[in-house]
């Protein structure tokens, strides 16, 4: 679905695009396109010289649950001393957070298409366990126990 956005990015900006043809959901549930995102991206770290690529000169990018994969693979690989280090990290209205499906943002687009609030959290739900049953509790947030929504509050709220 995105090999002609990548030629563009590539003929355009005159750089290699990677594109990885990652498992979907709901068939292949979390974390099924991590491991794939992660597997690709280590082996073309590994075999730079084999596609003549600057190792200074390598991003990852991605859009909706790409977008989350890329943040995912960033964070993994930031800590590996024996690849080279990512220059940047493209996140293209990323899902990066389920804890709060009722944020500003969520209400400010809730008709906004393409993603709406209620497909965004259905989405959610098929990526992680490939089951939509509870999608009501999500969207009210009852699905985060209490004490965890403390916790994360000072990362996750509308303030």
């Amino acid at each position: 679905t995105h090999e002609e956005l990548c030629r563009f990015i590539a003929r355009e900006s005159e750089s290699v695009v990677v594109s990885v043809g990652y498992r979907l959901a709901p068939e292949h549930k979390y974390p099924a396109a991590y491991e794939d995102c992660l597997s690709a991206s280590q082996h073309f770290l590994q075999h730079l010289q084999h596609y003549g690529v600057d190792p200074a000169r390598v991003t990852v990018c991605g859009d909706s649950a790409g977008g989350n994969l890329a943040a995912a693979v960033s964070q993994t690989l930031a800590g590996r001393s024996d690849l080279p280090r990512l220059r940047a990290q493209i996140l293209i209205y990323p899902g990066l957070q389920a804890l709060d499906f009722n944020l500003p943002s969520y209400q400010q687009n809730r008709g906004v298409p393409l993603l709406f609030r209620e497909r965004a959290a259905f989405y959610m739900l098929q990526y992680l366990n490939g089951n939509a049953t509870k999608l009501e509790e999500v969207l009210e947030g009852s699905h985060i126990p209490p004490d965890i929504k403390l916790k994360y509050q000072k990362w996750v709220s509308p303030d």
